[in-house]
């Protein structure tokens, strides 16, 4: 009974979306929102990997030539350079979120295999990225309201002294934007507390 369900295109079709959903709501908000707290990604991760979902699986559907496929990255693309950078967890989960769109809209692979597909991808990222695997190391993003001349002169001088303001224990850093006009510098700074 349900092996002749599953025959129907439409209900394949469902099961794929409800493995998408799946996917992509533990990777976004089970993962990323609960580490994270970052409300703004995981909303456009989520409607951009339902967008892809969609379009690849109507692409799929008919005849798609490669050169509308590399229109469609092409027209991809522009929203990178139109968008404000990400930092590369903010990127690596928004890649997964679309990775997981891909896979399960992708025509001619089974529900099984897209089922495991999706949970090593998710697998993956849960591993990866968990707190106790790199927990020594923090990141955030600092903005100076001077621009320090040893900033890029004496990095070490620098890392001193942003251990100091920060109270915690600087191991790199490094210069996002300098502003002259303002004498602003935003940095992204990884530190170890004491």
């Amino acid at each position: 009974m349900i092996a002749q369900l599953l025959q129907h295109p439409l209900a394949l079709e469902a099961v794929r979306f409800g493995a998408n959903l799946t996917g992509m709501s533990i990777l976004l908000f089970g993962m990323y929102y609960r580490r994270y707290r970052d409300k703004e990604l995981v909303t456009a991760a989520a409607l951009f990997n339902i967008f892809v979902f969609a379009v690849l699986t109507v692409l799929s559907a008919v005849q798609f030539g490669v050169a509308a496929g590399f229109g469609l990255f092409a027209i991809l693309a522009l929203f990178t350079l139109r968008s404000e950078p990400l930092s590369k967890t903010e990127m690596t989960y928004f890649f997964g979120s679309v990775a997981i769109a891909v896979i399960c809209s992708v025509q001619g692979t089974t529900v099984p295999f897209v089922a495991s597909t999706v949970l090593f991808v998710l697998l993956g990222a849960y591993v990866i990225d968990h707190p106790k695997m790199l927990q020594s190391v923090s990141g955030t993003k600092v903005s100076l309201d001077k621009i320090n001349l040893a900033l890029l002169a004496d990095p070490a001088s620098m890392r001193a002294e942003l251990s100091e303001r920060l109270g915690v224990d600087v191991l790199s850093y490094q210069v996002l934007q300098l502003d002259y006009i303002t004498e602003m510098a935003k940095l992204n700074v990884h530190y170890r507390k004491h």
